[in-house]
């Protein structure tokens, strides 16, 4: 089972109110069906399509030390018209 986290940013939450398209925080070794069952499983909704995108990790440099910025592993879940995912 994977966890799915909710990915709420200015831009997931605009693509929200105008369509219903979610964004979500995957792991390293989810697919597109396991993320399809994952939500149909957890928000009772059937998703019509799955996108994964990876966002790579960047170097930065704060007060004088360089970092790593981690990156990240995006699913964005396309729903039927109408339908819904409410995060509580």
């Amino acid at each position: 089972m994977i966890t799915l986290k909710p990915r709420i940013t200015e831009k997931a939450t605009i693509m929200a109110e105008n369509k219903p398209i979610y964004t979500f925080e995957i792991g390293p070794k989810d697919t597109k069906k396991t993320v399809a069952a994952a939500v149909k499983t957890t928000y009772n909704v059937t998703p019509v399509k799955v996108n994964i995108t990876i966002n790579p990790a960047k170097k930065v440099f704060s007060r004088g030390k360089m970092g790593v910025r981690g990156g990240v592993r995006k699913a964005v879940v396309y729903l039927k018209k109408g339908d819904k995912i409410e995060f509580a």
